[in-house]
């Protein structure tokens, strides 16, 4: 059954950035990302309950509180800048820029935590570098520039909100390394998630879309909606599989769900991959899968 969980979180966590762009095709993506949070901060507090740790709120310093604060606040750019880039990009360019914050990630915490980094380490993240850059190509013509689903792109503009949603998820994971220090991981999830959700409301406010909540279509909000919940089910199956089975076993599964990703995109969006981008998803996938099994 790890197995099973293991491939449910991967699965889970792939689709969220499709039911996500399903949800935005009308939808100002701050507003969606302000509703969405709604739905993943009720699982994360059910996460909470799993794991028996809301007892430790009273114990938590105030040190601990100030990280855990910034780290909120940048999960909360970083899910903002997301939605922003998967509302006028293609899926399948958004989602691997989005998972090379780990290459940052990982290089902040040598630069700033003193961690480690081995050969193998820096060959990983040389891999992932290298394929999502492949991934990232200009299309040749400004018509080709709409995606499938008709919503056209706003020039270079979903790159940069993409690369700002990978800056701000290292960040992140830097400042959530040192806020977590002594909590329990799922109640600092809790926590960081209530600082999303006052930013991602408070930023619908002052970009003046709050009278738009209202006025989100059914089926859109629906979709919204999802996307919160395949993020609530894919904490839910990873943190069972870690429960059941070997974090080696675990781990690599979950990091996968860019498979799933990458698959729906072209079964729900008919998002195509090149020669060059398909190259560049093996080099991530191989990257990967090197920096779990070889330590």
């Amino acid at each position: 059954m790890r197995v099973a969980f293991a491939c449910g979180s991967a699965f889970f966590a792939g689709i969220t950035a499709i039911l996500a762009k399903c949800g935005i095709r009308e939808t100002d993506s701050t507003v969606a990302t302000a509703i969405r949070t709604i739905v993943v901060l009720a699982f994360a507090w059910v996460m909470v309950a799993v794991a028996g740790s809301a007892g430790q709120i009273g114990s938590i310093t105030p040190m601990t509180w100030a990280f855990l604060g910034l780290s909120g606040l940048a999960t909360g750019a970083s899910w903002l800048c997301y939605f922003k880039a998967l509302q006028s990009g293609d899926v399948n360019k958004v989602a691997p820029i989005d998972k090379s914050s780990t290459v940052l990630t990982m290089l902040l915490a040598f630069l700033l935590l003193g961690e480690p980094l081995s050969w193998a380490s820096v060959v990983a993240m040389a891999l992932i570098l290298a394929g999502t850059l492949m991934m990232v190509e200009r299309k040749p013509t400004a018509a080709a520039d709409a995606t499938s689903t008709g919503t056209p792109a706003a020039g270079g503009s979903w790159l940069v909100f993409a690369v700002l949603s990978a800056v701000f998820a290292s960040l992140t994971a830097i400042l959530g390394k040192v806020g977590i220090e002594g909590v329990e991981s799922n109640l600092g999830t809790a926590v960081r998630t209530i600082v999303v959700l006052v930013m991602s409301w408070v930023m619908v406010d002052v970009t003046g879309k709050a009278g738009t909540v209202r006025a989100v279509p059914r089926r859109e909000l629906l979709f919204i909606c999802l996307s919160g919940l395949a993020t609530g089910a894919s904490w839910l199956c990873y943190y069972k599989a870690l429960q059941d089975g070997l974090a080696s076993v675990v781990v690599p599964i979950d990091k996968l769900s860019i498979l799933v990703t990458i698959g729906f995109s072209r079964l729900v969006f008919g998002e195509k991959l090149t020669a060059r981008s398909g190259a560049g998803l093996a080099l991530i996938v191989a990257g990967t899968l090197l920096m779990v099994f070889v330590r």
